[in-house]
């Protein structure tokens, strides 16, 4: 047998078995996975997802706060126990380090968010009859009720002197210093029960980085258990107010990108369909899409996503739930 074709034919076999041994092919990506909750980065450009920090016990799926320094996130998980007054405000690095439990009783406490130099959190607390808004520095002292609607306060977000929240199913504003309240939103049938998980209204306002306009979803249907919701923007004096999205999915937790042109949300169940995936839109609700990579597995849930400092990355609460 001629020499150069055995030597061909050699190396041919050789190759073929690198290839099919999966050596010389690229790392097939896969989601990390630690605990059943965590906090996680993904990068929009490559895809690439990495896990910043990770926990047995639940972390409270409704917000995640990146300070204007992009160096540190605030969150809400529960500590020692599973019951809701075991729910805390924590806070980690953006590169997963010094990770710090700010509060320390037996209330529940949630929805933290930063002040715009860092050094106090606003946060939702269970003390009495209903949630309050109360405000501490970033090290847990000085901790005081900032306002009460009167009903239950929610979804709140902190941006230059004014503070967004939810009360009977509307959107609102206080002044940083807790006065005086004034309503933003008024949707139909605010506050009326249906078949839906939650009251016909607005909910999860997010001001955007001028402070000049809030993103917020609205329940407008409850053919579906899950709440037939859609993402709305309004001015922050209560005008223009603009539907973005018309799919009627159960859909939210909107927030802002830093340049203020994107907005990045999450699309919790689709009709019947549950998804909880990432999607990405412009500011005037072009260009909508799903953002969510393809090799992210069904048993693993995004919550509560929020841009870096930069928009090129997003961070989101991850739930393996099997």
């Amino acid at each position: 047998m001629n020499r150069k074709v055995f030597s061909r034919g050699l190396f041919l076999i050789v190759v073929c078995v690198i290839l099919a041994s999966g050596c010389g092919t690229a790392k097939a990506k896969s989601v990390p996975r630690e605990q059943r909750w965590g906090i996680y980065e993904l990068n929009l450009a490559t895809q690439d997802v990495r896990l910043i920090y990770s926990s047995a016990r639940e972390i409270i799926a409704s917000t995640l706060g990146l300070n204007n320094q992009g160096d540190a996130l605030v969150f809400a998980q529960k500590i020692e126990g599973d019951g809701d007054e075991r729910s805390e405000i924590c806070t980690v690095g953006a590169d997963g380090q010094n990770f710090k439990r700010v509060t320390n009783n037996t209330f529940r406490d949630l929805y933290p968010a930063w002040s715009p130099d860092g050094k106090r959190i606003a946060f939702l607390s269970l003390r009495r009859a209903d949630f309050d808004i109360y405000v501490m520095d970033a090290d847990g002292k000085n901790e005081r009720r900032l306002f009460d609607s009167g009903s239950h306060d929610a979804d709140i977000h902190w941006v230059g002197k004014k503070i967004v929240f939810t009360a009977k199913s509307q959107v609102w504003m206080i002044g940083e210093d807790g006065t005086p309240p004034v309503r933003i939103t008024n949707p139909p049938k605010a506050g009326q029960w249906g078949k839906a998980n939650l009251p016909f209204g607005d909910y999860d306002p997010r001001l955007s980085p001028d402070g000049k306009r809030i993103v917020f979803e609205r329940l407008e249907g409850d053919t579906s258990p899950h709440g037939n919701y859609n993402i709305y923007v309004v001015n922050a004096d209560g005008s223009g107010e603009r539907r973005l999205t018309d799919t009627g999915y159960s859909q939210g937790l909107a927030s802002w990108s830093h340049s203020g042109d994107k907005i990045v949300y999450t699309v919790a169940a689709m009709r019947e369909q549950g998804k909880y995936d990432l999607y990405v839109m412009n500011a005037d609700g072009t260009d909508n899409r799903n953002v969510t990579p393809s090799y992210f597995p069904d048993a693993f849930l995004c919550h509560a996503a929020i841009f870096s400092k930069d928009d090129s990355r997003i961070f989101f609460i991850g739930e393996w739930w099997k």
